[in-house]
């Protein structure tokens, strides 16, 4: 049995129907295998998968069981032991094809991790809370889905857990290891699972050629030295100061909506100085948040340098056949950052800082730049790579990390019973960089869902100072938006 979680929370307490302290029981765990045997394999990992630390992602969707569906699968009172088996049983069936998430990941002989694709299974759990949808602190994800609908990953490299809630609903949530898909890739996984749940066909079938990604020749050649300023292999990292070990403040998670009229606002306000290319959404989002980072920690010192990455797919960047990268299966990402002082982000305009986003984020949506970070890795191997802007020295100020989720497939993930009324990802994922996480809403309305996993001074400022841009999520937004 799970439970637990912290009742604390920064928001009007006029916010009510929500529950911290309910109970999930565990009433089975059983390892779901691919539905055809398979034969046991090695498949390497790509240089650009060992870029990534050993970090698992969770994602999860929440149903309310009463949502119409066009499926012909669809019944408005599916029994929860009939969701699972169906769950189940198209999970065994999508594990055919993305076999990569039933195996395990090893070390081979050079102390690099590689996966044995023994169709070793995924640990699938069934559970009941003592809570209803409606009542669920989605804004607090910290205490209403860690470790309590979110499943925590003790094997293998995906784990699921379905939820059976008071209400009927259900919560479907899924772990992965990162180092062997990112968000694309688990995407396409999720979306397959649903089809194979509707006894549809797969609309993609996932590519493991691990050649589309492989290094030019001689290694280390083409190697563009702006490399060295984004990735450092982890045997230069400076060790962990006492200043870090010892600060009293703490990364929280927080989801919010944002009104699709909020983001259009900051997007004008982004680009009125006319001096550089129209920014995106995205662009100017990052911007703002940059902004209120940076304002947050100018009480630490006006020179401390505030840095943000932004995650780049490479997919579309790289000359290959559209297709080839379309199915491609596994992590094609670069995380390029800018870092500034604390008091110059403050003072300018989020127009000279949107500018500023542009500008790094330049360098890294080029195929040379790809092909350059496979050539990075490779000359290093098999020392490990990781990202700068994971590592924060003693004389940083605050670092973080946007993600763009704008492809996640929310309306889509409908195993025969309706869509979610709500999904997420939820990646605490640890160290002290921030996390953040912009994603479409599930009402399809041009506004956006945003995980938040920042400092908790952070978020503070953030909701003093922009509550009229980052509304606290609730259940209300749901009925609101249907």
């Amino acid at each position: 049995m799970v439970s637990g979680g912290d009742d604390h929370h920064d928001r009007d307490s006029n916010i009510i129907n929500i529950h911290h302290h309910f109970k999930v029981k565990v009433s089975e765990t059983e390892v779901v295998a691919a539905a055809l045997p398979l034969q046991d394999h090695w498949l390497p990992l790509s240089n650009l998968d060992l870029l990534l630390p050993p970090v698992d992602v969770g994602v999860f969707f929440c149903y309310d069981n009463k949502t119409s569906s066009t499926s012909p699968t669809s019944t408005g009172d599916m029994s929860f032991g009939a969701m699972v088996g169906l769950l189940k049983k198209a999970l065994a069936q999508a594990l055919v094809s993305f076999y990569a998430f039933g195996g395990e990941l090893v070390q081979n002989a050079e102390g690099e991790p590689e996966l044995l694709c023994n169709n070793g299974g995924v640990d699938f759990v069934v559970a009941s809370a003592d809570v209803e949808l409606s009542e669920l602190d989605l804004y607090n994800p910290d205490a209403s889905v860690e470790s309590k609908l979110v499943p925590a990953k003790k094997r293998g490299v995906l784990a699921v857990q379905a939820t059976e809630l008071k209400c009927g609903g259900i919560v479907v949530a899924c772990t992965f290891d990162h180092r062997i898909a990112d968000a694309y890739s688990a995407n396409m996984f999720l979306i397959s699972w649903a089809h194979m749940a509707q006894s549809k066909p797969f609309s993609l079938l996932p590519s493991f050629r691990r050649s589309l990604l492989n290094p030019r020749r001689p290694a280390g050649r083409h190697v563009d030295s702006s490399l060295d300023d984004m990735y450092v292999p982890i045997t230069a990292l400076p060790p962990p100061t006492a200043a870090a070990a010892g600060e009293s403040d703490h990364l929280v998670g927080r989801i919010y909506h944002v009104k699709a009229e909020r983001l259009e606002e900051l997007q004008a306000l982004a680009g009125s100085n006319g001096c550089h290319k129209r920014p995106s959404k995205l662009e100017s989002f990052s911007a703002f948040l940059w902004k209120m980072v940076a304002k947050c920690a100018a009480s630490d010192g006006p020179e401390k340098v505030c840095k943000m990455g932004v995650v780049v797919d490479g997919r579309r960047r790289l000359s290959r056949p559209a297709e080839a990268m379309d199915s491609y299966f596994g992590n094609v990402l670069s995380i390029p950052f800018g870092g500034k002082r604390v008091e110059e982000l403050a003072e300018k305009p989020l127009s000279w800082v949107a500018g500023e986003v542009h500008e790094f984020l330049e360098v890294a949506v080029t195929e040379e730049h790809f092909l350059g970070l496979i050539d990075w890795v490779e000359a290093h191997r098999p020392v490990p790579g990781l990202a700068k802007i994971y590592c924060r020295g003693s004389e940083d100020g605050p670092a973080f990390v946007v993600s763009s989720g704008q492809r996640f497939p929310v309306s889509e993930i409908d195993f025969g019973w309706g869509k979610p009324v709500f999904g997420s990802y939820h990646f605490p994922w640890g160290g002290d960089s921030g996390y953040v996480m912009p994603m479409p809403s599930p009402a399809g309305n041009g506004d956006w869902v945003v995980y938040m996993h920042l400092l908790k001074k952070q978020v503070q400022l953030i909701e003093e100072e922009a509550a009229h841009i980052f509304r606290p999520f609730t259940f209300d937004y749901v009925l609101n938006n249907k």
